[in-house]
């Protein structure tokens, strides 16, 4: 069951994996990703081994940056060290490292971010029980939680180019949420 995300990446990467862990956080998933900011105390390596051992999967952020970052090389080879589960998001230009080469990852281009996200999402809903949905209207800024819609339901949406409709159980106002990320949109 995966429940906590590790997610490997550099600095310059920054804002997708911010992005990565607020769509991760939509769907009930704790992720490693700010961290580096909270215990200054610890040094940023036993922080990332911290994170490493205490996740159930790692998510590899490989951009043209994030593929020659040592950090992220670093992560990616003590994840595989300690058998932990790499699941590599790959910028479509960037090389795979050597450690993680047999791997398939999930490509993405700058503008198909969103949909890789998506598929990171559905794999990681059918490795486990993703149940609740947390939303945080744009409108009144209540964070709620509603269930999980169905695979179908999601996957029609996708197909479609649809949104998702739901209705703020705060403010009453109707939303629609991005079906690959759960984002309200609009």
């Amino acid at each position: 069951m995966i429940t906590k995300v590790y997610i490997s990446h550099c600095e310059e990467d920054e804002p997708l994996a911010l992005d990565l862990a607020e769509a991760l956080w939509r769907v009930g998933l704790e992720s490693f990703v700010a961290i580096y900011r909270r215990a200054r105390g610890i040094s940023p390596g036993e922080r990332a081994r911290f994170g490493i051992r205490h996740s159930d999967c790692v998510v590899a952020l490989l951009t043209l940056d994030g593929v020659v970052s040592p950090r992220v090389n670093q992560e990616i080879g003590f994840a595989c060290g300690i058998d932990q589960m790499v699941i590599p998001l790959q910028e479509k230009e960037a090389e795979m490292p050597v450690m993680i080469r047999h791997l398939k990852p999930i490509s993405f281009s700058q503008e198909t971010y969103s949909d890789a996200l998506g598929e990171l999402i559905l794999n990681i809903r059918d490795l486990t029980d993703l149940e609740w949905l947390k939303i945080k209207c744009p409108l009144c800024g209540e964070e709620m939680t509603q269930y999980l819609p169905p695979e179908e339901v999601v996957e029609r949406a996708v197909l479609t180019d649809t949104g998702l409709d739901t209705i703020c159980s705060y403010c009453e106002t109707a939303l629609t949420l991005d079906p690959r990320t759960f984002k309200p949109v609009g």
